[in-house]
């Protein structure tokens, strides 16, 4: 199982996408807040998000109740702009976490420094003047790299 992790997320379109693809590729989807919306049956309903009850989601009330589940990823990976190794030169595994940061800062410098370089990739871009993909985008393109070397989950 591939585990998509999102840093405090801001945008809740955003985060309903990711959903889906969680949902659709059998990946749990870790929320750890503070979110910069709610989460409540009534939202839900009304943004269509019908999968978001067979979606495997936890929500985490920070990054240490994270580091401390049960249901926590084995390894991580941080998704930002700035590392130089990319996507492409990760060998990811079985049960790994994808980290991606939030729409507005990305992830704190502290969890660069936890992380290390070893653990830090970046999704490659042919146009490096232009800032970043959208969250959503950015956390498709770096799971269905991750599952084409691990496989799609049965």
């Amino acid at each position: 199982m591939l585990h998509v992790v999102l840093f405090q997320p801001e945008i809740p379109q955003n985060t309903g996408n990711i959903g889906r693809m969680c949902a659709i590729t059998k990946s749990r989807l870790h929320l750890i807040h503070p979110l910069g919306f709610k989460i409540t049956d009534a939202a839900l309903r009304r943004a269509g998000m019908d999968y978001w009850f067979s979606l495997d989601v936890h929500q985490h009330a920070d990054w240490g109740a994270f580091k401390a589940s049960p249901h926590a990823p084995q390894r991580l990976w941080l998704i930002e702009t700035g590392p130089r190794r990319t996507i492409w030169d990760a060998r990811f595994q079985d049960g790994d976490g994808l980290i991606f940061g939030n729409e507005g800062h990305g992830s704190p410098a502290w969890l660069y420094e936890e992380m290390g370089e070893a653990l830090s990739v970046t999704i490659p871009q042919a146009n490096t003047a232009l800032r970043s993909l959208n969250l959503s985008t950015a956390a498709g393109v770096a799971c269905y790299e991750a599952l084409r070397q691990i496989g799609m989950p049965e």
